[in-house]
């Protein structure tokens, strides 16, 4: 990372080194696997959430490549690639497949990636949406709800405004807070320049 920061280097090569730690506790014992899977679950259900068509497909999809990943843990070697590049090479070619036997059953099938996208790009896609989701996570209850309602659900602002029990009105400044929160978290230079 030539250019970058020294203190951006640390903290990344702190989390890398936190990665590897929690890998080859988990190669030494499944018991700890469970730990991976937290670090992880994000940027995997976001890559496969990408590529395919439902809610329940990302959720299987990614339930999949973590039983794959466990099942072959102990294969696993360091390469200087992260762990989570590993893990969206198994979650590819489960979509990859999924869509061929989709073809040959003549059913609909997952979006497929294009093959001019590369690895890097994927992992910086995942990356970002595990981030994002990760904001969402760390809104106050009611934006979280909110925002997890009408974008994650789809839902209206008249049908949210029924299930919490609130005016269409409070709905609407609920997502406007939680929307003026996330941009600040996902953007602080610029909120930063504007002050």
């Amino acid at each position: 990372m030539p250019g970058g920061k020294p203190e951006n280097i640390r903290l990344e090569n702190e989390r890398e080194a936190e990665q590897r730690r929690l890998v080859e506790a988990a190669q030494q014992d499944r018991a700890h696997f469970v730990e991976v899977y937290e670090e992880y679950f994000d940027l995997v259900y976001a890559y496969v959430a990408r590529r395919t068509r439902s809610r329940d497909d990302a959720e299987d999809m990614t339930a999949e490549v973590f039983r794959k990943a466990l099942e072959n843990l102990s294969r696993f070697k360091w390469t200087g690639a992260p762990f989570g590049a590993w893990l969206l090479r198994i979650a590819s070619n489960l979509i990859a497949d999924r869509g061929k036997r989709a073809a040959r059953e003549g059913v609909s099938s997952p979006r497929v990636t294009s093959a001019a996208q590369t690895q890097q790009s994927l992992v910086e896609d995942a990356e970002r949406s595990a981030r994002l989701f990760r904001f969402v996570d760390d809104l106050v209850d009611d934006q979280r709800r909110v925002v997890m309602m009408r974008f994650a659900e789809e839902k209206s602002i008249r049908v949210i405004a029924g299930e919490l029990g609130r005016s269409e009105g409070a709905v609407k400044q609920l997502q406007f807070r939680a929307l003026e929160n996330l941009r600040k978290k996902i953007s602080p230079q610029k909120t930063q320049r504007k002050n």
